[in-house]
C-alpha cells in the first residue's frame, strides 16, 4: 500500500494559523526572534553575494529563499547539540551560534570554520553527502557516553543520489542513533531539476528503506520548521532514534556564484512565482494578522541589521591574505610526501620559479 507524504504546514501562504494548536506555542517576542534572523540573514546573503561580484571573496553559495529551513531548524537545537551543515548553510550556523566570522572561510582564512567555544558546529563538507556518515557516527559516539546530545545535519536534494546519503541513514537506522537528518529540497542538484535526478515522488519517502520516521513539511513556513525539528531532536535524544525530514524550499538565485540559472530553468518566471511564498513576507503577514508587527520597529531592524553586516564586512577586510600554505599544512596531522610536492610545486610557481 502506497503510502502519502503530504506537506505539513502550520501557518499558510498568507500567514494565517492552520493549526490553532500551535497558536499559545508562538507569542510576539518568538515570531520577532524569528524575523529578525530571517531578515538578517537575507541581507547577509545578499551581501556576500555582492562582495563575490566585487572580487573581494572567492566562489559562493547563495541561499536566499531558504532561510526559514535553516533559522527555523537551529533555533529547534539544544545548546549543546551537534551540527554538520553544508557548505550553503551559513543561515543555520550564524543562528546556532557561529560568528560573521565564517565569511573569512571564502577568502581562504581557517578561522573561518571555527566555531565558538562549547559549540558543536562541524565545517562544512563541499563533498556532496560526506558528512551524513559521519553525522550518525557523532550521533552514534554520543550514545556510546550516554550523552542527551543529539546531532542535527542538513543536506540538499542532490545529496540523495550519493552513496554517503543512504550509508548515513543505514547507520542510523540500524544503530538507532539520536540525529536527525534535514534535507532542504530546494528543487536543484546544482542544474538538474529534483524531477530528473530521481523517480520517487518525494524525499521523505526514502525513510521508509530504513524503518525511520520520515515526515516532508514546507520549508518556508518557519514555525513547522521549528516545532517538526524540534520533536525529532526530543525524539532522537529520548532514544527514538533517527528522523528524516524533507523541507520543500527554494533558492532564487544561482547553485553558487560560479553558476548560471538561466541556462537551465527561466529565473523570471519561476522565481516570480515562489516570491508569493517567501518565508519572510509569509511571517511578516503572520505578525500584522495577529498584531506583532510594528513598521517603526522593523524600520529600526534594518538599519540594525545593515549596521551589523557592515561591520563583518570591515572585520573581514581589516584580516592579513589568508596563508596559501594553510591548504597544505592541515590536510593531515603530518603532511604525506605526496601532498609535500604539490605544496613544494606550488609554491615554486606562485615564486615564478616554474
Amino acid at each position: 500500500m502506497k503510502r502519502a507524504f503530504p506537506v505539513i504546514r502550520i501557518m499558510d501562504q498568507n500567514g494565517k494559523m492552520t493549526d490553532d494548536a500551535y497558536t499559545d506555542q508562538i507569542d510576539k517576542d518568538f515570531a520577532r526572534t524569528c524575523y529578525r534572523q530571517l531578515v538578517c540573514m537575507r541581507a547577509f546573503d545578499r551581501k556576500v553575494i555582492n562582495l563575490q561580484r566585487q572580487g573581494r571573496i572567492g566562489t559562493y553559495p547563495g541561499f536566499e529563499g531558504q532561510e526559514a529551513a535553516q533559522v527555523g531548524s537551529a533555533l529547534a537545537l539544544r545548546e549543546d547539540d551537534w551540527m554538520f551543515p553544508t557548505y550553503r548553510d551559513h543561515a543555520a550556523s550564524i543562528t546556532f551560534g557561529k560568528s560573521y566570522n565564517i565569511l573569512s572561510s571564502w577568502n581562504g582564512r581557517l578561522e573561518g570554520h571555527v566555531p565558538p567555544e562549547g559549540k558543536y558546529i562541524v565545517p562544512p563538507s563541499v563533498p556532496i553527502a560526506t558528512q551524513l556518515p559521519l553525522a550518525a557516527g557523532a550521533a552514534m559516539a554520543n550514545q556510546y557516553k550516554e550523552s542527551t546530545q543529539a546531532v542535527l545535519t542538513y543536506f540538499g536534494d542532490g545529496a540523495t543520489s550519493e552513496g554517503d546519503f543512504h550509508e548515513g541513514l543505514n547507520f542510523a537506522s540500524v544503530f538507532q542513533a539520536p540525529v536527525v537528518f534535514f534535507n532542504q529540497n530546494n528543487q536543484y542538484a546544482i542544474s538538474v531539476p529534483i524531477w530528473k535526478q530521481m523517480h520517487s515522488e518525494t524525499i521523505a519517502q526514502k525513510s521508509l528503506a530504513y524503518g525511520i520516521p520520515g515526515i516532508r513539511i514546507d520549508g518556508n513556513d518557519i514555525f513547522v520548521v521549528y516545532f517538526e525539528t524540534k520533536k525529532a531532536l526530543q525524539r532522537a535524544r529520548s532514544g527514538g532514534g533517527p528522523t528524516l525530514i524533507e523541507a520543500v524550499t527554494w533558492r532564487y538565485g544561482a547553485h553558487t556564484t560560479a553558476d548560471d540559472p538561466t541556462k537551465y530553468r527561466d529565473q523570471k518566471v519561476e522565481n516570480e512565482k515562489r516570491r508569493r511564498h517567501d518565508p519572510i513576507t509569509r511571517l511578516a503577514l503572520f505578525m500584522k494578522e495577529y498584531g506583532y508587527w510594528d513598521d517603526t520597529w522593523a524600520k529600526a531592524l534594518e538599519e540594525e541589521v545593515k549596521a551589523e553586516i557592515d561591520e563583518a564586512v570591515k572585520d573581514l577586510e581589516s584580516m592579513p591574505p589568508a596563508n596559501v600554505s594553510d591548504m597544505y599544512d592541515y590536510m593531515f596531522e603530518e603532511p604525506t610526501w605526496t601532498i609535500e610536492q604539490q605544496k613544494e610545486a606550488y609554491m615554486n610557481f606562485l615564486r615564478g620559479d616554474m
